[in-house]
């Protein structure tokens, strides 16, 4: 199993109030799954979303990727999962505006010690992944939304992580450039990637296998495909 969670809780104090943003999650993902994370603001979806990309700790329960308890990592050892692990791909795109396609996607690799040469080939080939190989050298301003969303997704996945996060990928694209991007998601979880997407559109999470829809910090229902 790639992810388990068990009894997963996340609490917020707020003033004098305990706010409980996840309330017990149990939650089974086997690799190459491609699955959506649904519901209304406030459900906890976005936290639930950060305790799996290890950007957050759970205040008590389990987290345990690839076999390694995460809920017991500190700082470093979080830090090193998060950009070994896991290729993240957020609305904003949030790609360094004078940098080229190539070195955003380059980006993960400089931090993982890679040599130029070898950071060069693997960010062109998730460049041609994406269907971007003619445009390596364009930088953020020079390309449409759905080409920047393309990027990062190349981005995400240059590391060749165990999961690809995508958080509301789609939310600053129109429909068309939405379900483009999507069947790239399709393509690449083809290829035996495992997928999360958070979202709050029913259209794109119906791209998925799996929908985990989520209220009040608890798994409210789980539909399969």
């Amino acid at each position: 199993m790639l992810i388990i969670t068990r009894n997963l809780w996340k609490t917020y104090r707020v003033g004098s109030e305990d706010v409980h943003a996840l309330r017990g999650i149990d939650l089974e993902v086997e690799k190459g799954e491609y699955f959506a994370i649904m519901g209304p603001s406030g459900s906890g979806k976005s936290t639930l979303m950060n305790l799996i990309g290890c950007l957050d700790t759970p205040t008590k329960g389990e987290y345990i990727l690839n076999g390694k308890a995460v809920s017991k990592m500190n700082d470093d050892e979080l830090a090193f999962i998060r950009n070994k692990e896991i290729g993240f791909v957020f609305q904003a795109y949030n790609l360094l505006p004078r940098a080229t396609a190539l070195h955003n996607v380059e980006l993960p690799l400089i931090y993982s010690g890679n040599g130029s040469k070898d950071r060069m080939e693997k960010a062109k080939r998730a460049l041609a992944m994406v269907d971007l190989a003619d445009r390596i050298n364009h930088k953020p301003s020079e390309l449409s939304g759905g080409q920047r969303q393309r990027v990062a997704i190349a981005r995400a996945l240059v590391n060749e992580p165990s999961i690809i996060l995508a958080d509301e990928p789609t939310g600053n694209l129109d429909s068309k450039v939405s379900r483009e991007i999507m069947e790239v998601f399709g393509k690449i979880h083809d290829q035996g990637n495992t997928i999360i997407v958070v979202t709050h559109e029913q259209e794109i999470a119906d791209y998925t296998q799996r929908i985990i829809y989520l209220r009040d910090g608890k798994i409210e229902k789980v539909v399969r495909k």
